[in-house]
């Protein structure tokens, strides 16, 4: 599993190109109205949306607390100190969790059951995979703080107990998450406004005309903001704390 999760751990950007353009491979509904009613797509957009921004709101969280260096070194496994305040005081791979709750509430969302059964699994076998092996190389540079940090914090499992100390005794910083997470951020709410507009004829009343206007709306807004954002990091205007 360490060797798999070294080998993933160089292409993870990728999986998320691929697994995003899987959203829209052809599959039967998760919710249908032969089940569910007249109503039927409300399940999908109200579960989704929940399950995905409960884990952008983790990302966030994590991010805006203590932020911790990502990308590994030369596409290996990499780390300069061992970080386990903020949201990691609760959890050892937070923003994992929130990348596995984004990925799975997009997937309800679409409502699409081949994404829901087969990609995610595949998503947290890699993802385990790729954990087992940053693992192994921190147990290996630190020893037994990692160790003990294992002994104290669950792998995946967010423990509740202390957020509302952890959130008091230390600053949380929303430019730092803006900042390290707005391509992220772009291309996420992109793939929601899509899903919603392109999967949901019913939004719109099944106007085309009304559609076609909103999405150029929302696309619109979405990149506009990106590039002020964008602008404002690059240029040094906007500083992450």
């Amino acid at each position: 599993m360490i060797t798999i999760g070294n080998f993933f751990f160089k292409y993870r950007n990728f999986l998320f190109i691929f697994l995003y353009l899987a959203l829209f491979i052809p599959s039967p509904d998760i919710f249908t109205r032969e089940r569910f009613g007249e109503n039927y797509y409300l399940w999908p957009i109200i579960i989704g949306l929940v399950v995905t921004v409960s884990g952008q709101l983790i990302r966030g969280a994590t991010i805006g607390l203590a932020y911790i260096i990502r990308g590994g070194k030369d596409k290996q496994v990499y780390a300069e100190e061992l970080v386990t305040q903020g949201i990691f005081n609760h959890c050892r791979n937070p923003l994992y969790v929130g990348n596995v709750l984004m990925l799975a509430g997009v997937g309800i969302l679409s409502n699409s059951l081949i994404y829901v059964a087969v990609f995610i699994p595949l998503f947290l076998f890699i993802y385990q995979a790729i954990v087992l092996a940053e693992e192994n190389f921190l147990r290996g540079k630190f020893g037994a703080q990692f160790d003990a940090y294992c002994s104290r914090v669950n792998r995946w499992l967010i423990d509740p107990r202390g957020l509302g100390t952890t959130f008091s005794q230390m600053n949380f910083k929303a430019s730092r998450w803006i900042l390290k997470e707005y391509n992220t951020q772009f291309v996420w709410l992109l793939g929601i406004t899509l899903i919603l507009f392109l999967k949901y004829p019913e939004l719109t009343d099944y106007d085309t005309s009304l559609r076609n206007t909103l999405l150029a709306v929302i696309i619109g807004l979405l990149a506009i903001l990106y590039v002020a954002v964008r602008y404002l990091k690059k240029s040094g205007k906007w500083v992450a704390a």
